[in-house]
């Protein structure tokens, strides 16, 4: 196993739910400006070979930096010693991912990827790099990858870009920018049609959603949603953003509120299935806990705007949340299992062992035991025992365990 320095970064400084940076809007919101990306070409980029079939590939950080593994067998492919708290999201091309740092997002080619030839594909692997494409920001906040965009939001500025995922394939893209109205810990999602829904709210408080036009009009707002977070797609193009209240939902040109049973019932964090009317959500409601580790989970179905709760009987955090090849709603608790409820029943069908019994540590930036799901396949992390394990979500069997060379925290995944 090779090990890559790249560089010393400094530490992340702001907590997912606290702004302390702040900086000057662009007066243009709709306005096209060239991308912040630092390289104009396509760096590092690993050669390929050619293989019988898409291989995916792991993304997991630890303190210190990053791990690429193999999807299938779980060894670890290449290191890349990067300091400071970072986190991972699928760049959403099946091959890249993004890497927050406290300065910047910063793209790791993971050395996989397909190409289409009229109606099949040839499937490519080769060595991971962590390349030169990078864009500047304070404090790199939520990545979104929905309609073929990635949008990247930045916490200390409210600066949004926006850019073609498959574009990375060729280096640095060329990015759209549009300034939030102020900056906050917030998100963007592009919708297939070039509507931009984007948060609303200030270092202090956060408020609700707007949507822009392709043209950047805005064209419709909602301020009824306290301490917006989180978002997630659904069917029919339905973006569900989370409020300390229920949920905002948005479709074809408007919001609807949908109401939690309780005067506060947080709702931070999402996952959902674009073929499924439903959002599975986390669901709190101490507002004034230091930390509260909730049991139950929210499931919002926009197709009839209904809000249900499911008991699960043991805690979870916010990286706990997934959705399974068929829409399940996936939950990995603190007893160390994988539950899968039946979103159209509000049902657990399953509960999968997987790792010893764990407790979320009050430090959101501590490591936890995390879930991320490619196609039929889950993979969990197990920080405590340095360990990651692939679950068959068909059989429900653990079908490969390996030892990680350090305590991972965030993982993602890329389909190739």
């Amino acid at each position: 196993m090779r090990t890559r320095h790249i560089g010393t970064i400094g530490t992340l400084a702001v907590s997912g739910l606290l702004l302390t940076a702040c900086g000057d809007n662009d007066p243009s919101p709709s306005a096209s400006t060239p991308s912040s990306a630092l390289s104009a070409e396509p760096t590092d980029r690993p050669d390929g070979e050619e293989v019988a079939a898409a291989e995916p590939r792991l993304v997991a950080t630890y303190d210190g930096g990053l791990l690429v593994l193999d999807g299938r067998t779980l060894e670890v492919l290449e290191t890349f010693e990067l300091d400071g708290f970072n986190r991972v999201n699928p760049a959403g091309d099946g091959r890249h991912v993004i890497v927050s740092t406290d300065e910047a997002f910063r793209v790791l080619d993971t050395g996989t990827w397909s190409v289409e030839h009229g109606d099949h594909a040839h499937h490519y692997v080769g060595e991971p790099a962590l390349t030169d494409i990078q864009f500047e920001t304070d404090h790199p906040g939520h990545v979104v990858r929905h309609a073929g965009s990635t949008v990247l939001f930045s916490d200390g500025t409210g600066r949004i870009e926006i850019f073609e995922s498959d574009d990375l394939a060729d280096g640095a893209p060329e990015t759209k920018v549009v300034a939030a109205d102020q900056p906050h810990h917030g998100v963007a999602v592009q919708l297939a049609n070039d509507e931009l829904l984007v948060t609303l709210g200030d270092e202090q408080t956060r408020t609700g959603a707007k949507v822009l036009d392709a043209g950047g009009t805005e064209i419709a707002r909602n301020e009824d949603c306290p301490g917006v977070h989180g978002e997630a797609v659904a069917a029919d193009e339905t973006v569900v953003v989370g409020c300390e209240d229920g949920v905002l939902a948005y479709r074809d040109g408007g919001f609807t509120k949908i109401d939690s049973p309780d005067p506060y019932g947080r709702i931070g964090n999402q996952a959902g299935a674009e073929e499924s009317t439903v959002v599975l959500g986390d669901y709190k409601v101490d507002p004034d806990a230091e930390l509260e580790r909730p049991e139950r989970v929210s499931l919002v179905d926009t197709a009839t705007n209904t809000l249900r709760l499911v008991d699960l009987g043991v805690s979870y955090t916010f990286r706990s949340l997934a959705r399974g090849p068929e829409g399940e709603a996936i939950v990995l608790g603190t007893d160390g299992a994988i539950h899968v409820i039946d979103p159209a029943t509000a049902q657990v069908g399953a509960v999968i062992p997987v790792i010893d019994a764990w407790t979320e540590p009050v430090d959101w930036q501590q490591p936890r035991p995390a879930i991320v799901v490619d196609g039929g396949t889950a993979y969990v992390t197990d920080p405590a025992a340095s360990e990651i394990h692939a679950v068959d979500l068909a059989t429900r069997t653990v079908v490969t365990s390996a030892s990680l060379p350090a305590a991972p925290n965030e993982i993602a995944a890329a389909t190739g």
